[in-house]
């Protein structure tokens, strides 16, 4: 599968998934998962070149954080997919593990005529007020402040967000949340909030899509599918004032200073960090697990792919933008794998 043919597909679909099986390894242990649509062309790229590797097969349903959390809760998968991290009561509560697979950012993205990727210019503020209903128009004094020099269409904002529970808008309500209290009192941050206002889309697909089609309209879309469909991203103010635009190495400077360590469940939440080149909706995307496997051989496939994707998957990762996991954070999750992933009988997976 060509990641091009992925992404064309991906602006026309809201809900996705992965195969990469062929009858020659039908008896192999073929891995399955579900969740979030944030890391889904990673993960694609990764199951691609897994499934050369090792013949193992990945089928990865690209639903939302909502959904992926859902199944595995049911235990119709093998490994559930979030971009908001469980609470470690949550995590108990189901006798769940979790751990960070990759980072990336989440980015803003408009259909502007004449304006290009990477030069509207937004901050916190004002981003939320547009998804709160109070700045209405493209050429309001808000958005013109910020942008002079820059034609702005008189046109009305048509506000674009995700329909379905969903860990980027986690990400994207945490940070607006953060920079903008009114919108912390009114809509707060979640996977699945009321939005006051603008057309819902299923997935990153589903609004990189409506914004494509949709004239004079924002949306926010995880980098990857922003970039790979050649839309019109914004440049944001970060925490330390600065104008920002969303790469890996933005999002390197957001993860910087993650206490993983010392964070129960690796539950990092890396929006509105400080530091001048960090990107201020940068965030980690999470795989859950049950600790009881009553299929320990299903359980270490799983752990197999990940390992070899921590190991071998960095230069992918990059070409996409997004961050892979530093080698110190690995060591930490794979010594909660052998200390928490365990059999039917008591014994560790890994």
């Amino acid at each position: 599968m060509r990641l091009n043919k992925f992404f064309t597909a991906a602006a026309a679909a809201a809900g996705l998934a992965i195969t990469f099986s062929t009858a020659s390894s039908a008896f192999a242990a073929d891995i399955t998962g579900a969740g979030a649509t944030f890391p889904y062309p990673i993960y694609a790229k990764w199951a691609e070149e897994y499934k050369k590797a090792s013949g193992i097969g990945l089928n990865y349903q690209s639903i939302g954080s909502g959904g992926g959390i859902k199944q595995i809760k049911a235990k119709t998968v093998d490994f559930g997919a979030s971009d908001m991290p469980l609470k470690a009561e949550d995590l108990q509560a189901d006798n769940l593990m979790q751990f960070p697979a990759i980072m990336g950012g989440v980015v803003p993205v408009v259909n502007l005529e004449g304006i290009v990727p990477g030069q509207l210019k937004l901050t916190g503020q004002v981003l939320a007020d547009i998804y709160l209903g109070k700045i209405t128009k493209w050429n309001a004094p808000e958005i013109a402040s910020l942008n002079a020099g820059v034609k702005l269409p008189a046109q009305d904002i048509t506000v674009v967000h995700r329909a379905d529970g969903s860990g980027t808008s986690f990400l994207f309500t945490d940070y607006l949340s953060k920079a903008n209290p009114d919108f912390k009192a009114k809509v707060g941050s979640g996977t699945a909030v009321k939005w006051p206002a603008g057309v819902g889309g299923k997935g990153n697909e589903g609004v990189a899509a409506n914004v494509q089609r949709i004239k004079n309209s924002i949306g926010y879309v995880e980098y990857a599918y922003a970039k790979k469909n050649k839309m019109s991203h914004t440049q944001l103010k970060n925490h330390d004032g600065q104008f920002v635009q969303p790469d890996d190495a933005t999002f390197k400077a957001a993860a910087a200073n993650a206490d993983w360590a010392k964070t129960p469940g690796f539950a990092v939440i890396l929006t509105d960090q400080s530091g001048k080149t960090s990107w201020p909706i940068t965030g980690a995307s999470f795989i859950l697990m049950h600790k009881t496997q009553p299929d320990a051989n299903k359980a270490k496939e799983v752990l197999k792919f990940f390992d070899w994707a921590y190991k071998n998957g960095g230069t992918m990762a990059n070409e996409l933008d997004y961050v892979a996991m530093p080698a110190p954070v690995v060591k930490l999750v794979e010594d909660a794998w052998k200390a928490q992933l365990k059999d039917s009988a008591g014994k560790a997976v890994w």
